[in-house]
């Protein structure tokens, strides 16, 4: 059961309907998790804005998901590792490398550093070592492309803690993320 309970978007305040309205343009749905955003039309739109912005920078689609699904796995996110396993195989990221990246793994070195240092992210809280940035920049990640996996862990652990608080209904097909990394 829901501990924030989602929204009606029939019986929404009219920003919050706008909002749910363009994400069911886009998606055909309006996932529990945004519609339990909506309760805030302010963290809805943040959410949808910040997405918005990393989804046109140039780490590209398929990337941007395998990072979300290892930050999912880092902090134990259900919902985010059943949303983003869905949405990486729309990117063409086949189950078994989802599954990887869920915890963290790659058959691609260059995807391998990305997840690595994303994971670094999540435990250190940020504190990236010199060696973190070295070894990023070792597989040929621009620093503009380090702030971009800065940006995705920062939004994927957005959506993760409110996940943790809200815990709404996953309604993708269910994907186990294990227990979260210690810090």
């Amino acid at each position: 059961m829901p501990r924030i309970s989602p929204i009606d978007a029939s019986n929404a305040d009219p920003k919050a309907a706008t909002l749910l309205e363009g994400v069911r343009k886009v998606l055909g749905v309006t996932p529990n998790m945004m519609t339990t955003m909506a309760r805030s039309p302010a963290v809805l739109e943040a959410y949808l804005n910040f997405s918005g912005a990393l989804s046109k920078g140039s780490l590209g689609g398929k990337l941007g998901e395998q990072i979300a699904l290892a930050v999912a796995g880092a902090n134990g996110c259900g919902y985010c590792a059943s949303a983003h396993t869905l949405l990486g195989g729309k990117h063409g990221v086949d189950r078994d490398e989802l599954a990887r990246n869920l915890r963290g793994e790659s058959t691609d070195a260059r995807t391998q550093a990305a997840l690595d240092f994303a994971r670094v992210l999540v435990v250190k809280r940020g504190w990236a070592s010199d060696g973190d940035l070295a070894a990023i920049r070792a597989a040929g990640f621009s620093d503009g492309q380090i702030a971009e996996i800065v940006g995705h862990v920062a939004l994927n652990s957005f959506t993760n803690f409110f996940n943790h608080v809200a815990d709404p209904e996953i309604d993708f097909p269910v994907v186990d993320a294990g227990q979260p990394v210690p810090a």
